[in-house]
């Protein structure tokens, strides 16, 4: 394994895959950590994979932060695996088992205070809200929502083009609140462009395309600001979008579809959400509860 070998792999999940542009960081950073680990041997069998995992587990790395890095290692041998025939030596090394967490998600009444939290006197007002608004009435990832373009918004069918994960292309559907703000965030997005003349929807204050650090940083600033305790980020409000939909009786499938979400696995979670949120419902109401 060097630097050479990786590059390679990378230029396999960038050009024959097309994984995200995320995703392949992910894996880049995952494998030059092994290497970095790895410097001091030329080989890597299972006990310098077995040392490197004591290594991570002594570390104190999370559960998933390992399991991560592991899946990083197991593809890359694969590739060689499969196109060399160099037998992986990831075979017997197995994966942390993960603590089962339910996401976190926002009430109603939560989300209305975060969405029409900005302030009214800032001049980022209608972005911001716009923003708020698009996260939760979409479900869509940050990374979907940066890229978003101007001509990928339909505004008479009220649907957006995205590129999810893998180059996959999905359509958003938004309804009345979010096409209210949309329209009044559009009349006004020429301003906020100041001098920089390119299609990206959402603009940060230099008038430059919006990154998703800026979008977490006022997300956190306007959760302070109405009170919501719990940790408010652009996935929360993602998590939110689903668990509403299944609530309200949406089937599992569609939510599926709605999230770009490529195994039906990743979804169930959110059953387990609406089914706890509905034990919660009757032990406060049903009188023999």
């Amino acid at each position: 394994m060097n630097k050479e070998k990786i590059k390679e792999f990378i230029d396999y999940l960038t050009n024959i895959k097309n994984y995200s542009l995320d995703t392949i960081k992910n894996y880049e950073r995952d494998l030059n950590c092994f290497l970095d680990f790895n410097k001091d041997y030329e080989e890597v069998d299972y006990q310098r994979l077995r040392a490197y995992l004591n290594f991570m587990y002594e570390k104190k790395y999370s559960k998933a932060t390992i399991s991560r890095h592991l899946s990083s290692l197991r593809s890359y041998f694969n590739y060689f695996e499969k196109e060399y025939h160099i037998k992986s030596p990831m075979s017997f090394i197995v994966n942390p088992k993960q603590d089962k967490r339910l996401p976190h998600f926002l009430s109603y009444e939560e989300v209305d205070k975060l969405i029409e939290g900005p302030d009214l006197k800032d001049k980022m007002y209608l972005r911001d809200t716009c923003i708020l608004e698009c996260l939760y009435s979409t479900g869509c990832r940050v990374s979907e929502l940066v890229n978003i373009k101007i001509k990928d918004i339909d505004l008479e069918n009220r649907t957006i083009k995205i590129l999810g994960k893998g180059k996959k292309e999905r359509y958003l559907f938004y309804g009345d609140k979010l096409d209210k703000k949309l329209k009044e965030y559009l009349k006004k997005r020429p301003e906020f462009l100041k001098k920089e003349n390119h299609d990206f929807l959402f603009v940060n204050t230099k008038g430059k395309q919006i990154g998703d650090r800026d979008i977490r940083a006022m997300m956190e600033k306007v959760a302070k600001k109405v009170g919501i305790k719990t940790t408010v980020s652009p996935h929360v409000l993602r998590h939110t979008y689903a668990t509403h939909l299944l609530e309200a009786g949406a089937d599992i499938r569609t939510v599926q579809e709605l999230l770009g979400h490529e195994n039906l696995v990743t979804t169930q979670i959110y059953t387990h959400i609406s089914n706890e949120y509905l034990r919660k419902v009757y032990l406060n109401t049903h009188p023999r509860s």
